[in-house]
């Protein structure tokens, strides 16, 4: 085949390469919001390409569910993050204290950062997140204060990461 015979803007197959698949994910936006946008359920606002905290919007605004209150209605976690073992039991109100710290940090600055569920156990703590990067900064933060074994699995398929944090 000629480079006559190709169409302007088209380009030959190539079988020597691999081509990636587009990752799907169906939380994220289709498509661009209307702004402003407000969430019904937790009232972050999608203003000026983000949703943010603490921005008025009018009674007019649109309503659309946000990637993280969708998640918590699905009940389908982006993060999963376990916390044990010995030092964990010996210094567990600290511990929790920089977890919680930590998220609640997150939160303020991105809304669709949040803790999905929260299991305080003697022996582990067990968290669940909206967001795959605040489930790797809260593994971080007690990684960076304690030390320990921080080890991440990362499944693409399902785009979910899965922290676990041991000493």
């Amino acid at each position: 085949m000629s480079s006559k015979s190709i169409p302007a803007g088209f380009q030959q197959v190539r079988r020597d390469r691999l081509l990636q698949e587009e990752m799907h994910d169906s939380y994220r936006s289709k498509g661009k919001l209307a702004e402003p946008t407000i969430c019904p359920d937790c009232h972050a606002v999608f203003s000026h390409g983000r949703w943010q905290w603490g921005i008025a919007a009018p009674a007019d605004a649109h309503r659309v569910r946000c990637p993280a209150c969708h998640r918590v209605h699905d009940h389908c976690p982006a993060g999963c993050v376990v916390l044990d073992g010995e030092f964990l039991q010996a210094h567990h109100d600290d511990i929790v204290h920089l977890v919680r710290n930590e998220a609640e940090r997150q939160r303020a600055e991105h809304p669709l950062k949040r803790v999905m569920a929260f299991e305080d156990r003697e022996e582990e703590l067990k968290l669940s997140t909206t967001d795959i990067h605040l489930a790797r900064a809260i593994g971080e933060a007690v990684h960076h204060a304690y030390q320990g074994t921080l080890e991440f699995h990362y499944n693409p398929q399902e785009l979910r990461l899965h922290v676990h944090w041991s000493r």
